[in-house]
């Protein structure tokens, strides 16, 4: 799956810890979903979009510093119609491409992105309940089910060789009871889930994936259902479900959930790795540490002169100004890649995941398929860890009657 570039800058940062692995490209911040526990329609709002000559620009830039992989992200990728383009700018060049996208597209679309050569794709699931998603996602109705058509053109146009399926689920209270099923479902349909947790900030503190509604905080009396999931659903992955994440991610995510400091950081004096493993990319193509932070002033990734600053003493100092005194995140990718080239243990596990044998795809599965094992698993007759008094099976006009018509 990945490009010879992409395995030497994954070598290299294994051994060292200064080669950019991972970069998230925010194309757009226009998003066809509000969706509750996310900012970025509103934070990435005052900026333009890049040009596509401004992107292979970028695109050149990027293979020049060996950059591994990409996430191409917003908003929503597929705002933009020349997202094929855009990706075969990336890949053509060796830089590996993942897409994350909540699954609003045609299969006319999905078809041209992967024949671009976008075959790494994450699509946002947080439920198995169509009501609940719906909710989560800003009211949309209908949007679990046309997720879940994407994931199935997906399954019938994406190879089943080097190629990589994910479902992206944040953690938060309005889902904490269908986590796990989730993670059963996607193991049916040979997609891997990731888990993030709900960020949370204020109104004098923007920043861009955090949601501004204080009442998604965890509650004190509630962390004990947070450390019991947790717990679950690392037994689930010793068991052979798809888990993507990290034991020392998932321990994390206990930590982060209660506001007490994490441990990712610790091999990097307490700072994220930003620039030196990862960073980010606004919409207009400026630089930024991460997707919550901006640097003072404009330094653009598509200039020529872009490897030599990324790399200058002057730059990294900026930068430093501003990650140290961050409190930090647990936004997925940034504290998996720093524990997976930073801690044995984790760097074993990914080996293993990506470059030796990885679990075989039951490929294709049909729309009526997923929407059967979703279905059967949310109505198994099994514990779930959830929050007292917090129903999540919610409803909104018209979704249970298309479930209810496909059972």
């Amino acid at each position: 799956m990945f490009s010879s570039l992409s395995k030497k800058t994954l070598a290299r940062a294994a051994l060292l810890q200064d080669a950019p692995v991972y970069v998230q490209f925010y194309i757009t911040a226009r998003c066809n979903l509000t969706c509750k526990q996310c900012n970025i329609i509103y934070a990435n709002s005052d900026v333009r979009e890049c040009t596509l000559d401004e992107v292979k620009r970028i695109a050149d830039n990027f293979a020049t510093m060996g950059v591994a992989m990409v996430l191409l992200t917003g908003g929503e990728p597929f705002s933009r119609l020349d997202l094929a383009a855009i990706i075969r700018e990336f890949e053509s060049r060796g830089v590996h491409v993942r897409m994350q996208t909540n699954g609003l597209a045609t299969e006319e679309r999905i078809q041209e992105v992967i024949a671009a050569g976008g075959r790494d794709i994450s699509i946002s699931l947080d439920s198995l309940w169509p009501g609940n998603q719906d909710d989560i996602n800003g009211g949309f109705a209908r949007s679990w089910h046309d997720a879940l058509r994407a994931m199935a053109a997906f399954t019938r146009h994406l190879p089943k060789e080097g190629s990589f399926a994910s479902l992206g689920c944040v953690l938060q209270r309005d889902n904490l009871g269908d986590i796990e099923d989730v993670i059963r479902f996607g193991t049916a349909i040979s997609w891997f889930t990731s888990l993030v947790p709900i960020h949370v900030t204020t109104f004098d503190k923007p920043m861009n994936f955090r949601t501004f509604d204080q009442t998604k905080r965890w509650k004190r009396e509630e962390l004990p259902y947070v450390d019991r999931l947790i717990e679950r659903v690392r037994a689930m992955r010793r068991e052979g479900f798809l888990l993507y994440d990290s034991d020392q991610y998932l321990d994390d995510i206990k930590r982060f959930a209660a506001e007490t400091p994490t441990t990712w950081r610790q091999k990097h004096d307490g700072v994220c790795d930003s620039p030196n493993l990862y960073f980010a990319v606004l919409p207009n193509g400026d630089f930024a540490p991460c997707c919550d932070h901006r640097i003072p002033g404009h330094i653009h990734c598509y200039d020529r002169n872009f490897p030599e600053v990324y790399r200058s003493k002057v730059f990294r100092d900026e930068v430093l100004r501003v990650t140290r005194p961050c409190s930090g995140c647990m936004y997925g990718s940034y504290p998996e890649m720093t524990i997976s080239m930073r801690y044995l243990a984790a760097k074993w596990e990914r080996a293993k995941l990506f470059l030796a044998s990885p679990p075989p795809k039951k490929w294709p599965v049909s729309y009526e398929e997923m929407v059967a094992h979703a279905e059967r698993i949310r109505n198994e007759a099994r514990e779930r860890v959830s929050l007292p008094g917090h129903p999540h099976r919610l409803t909104l006009e018209g979704q249970d009657q298309e479930t209810a018509s496909l059972a």
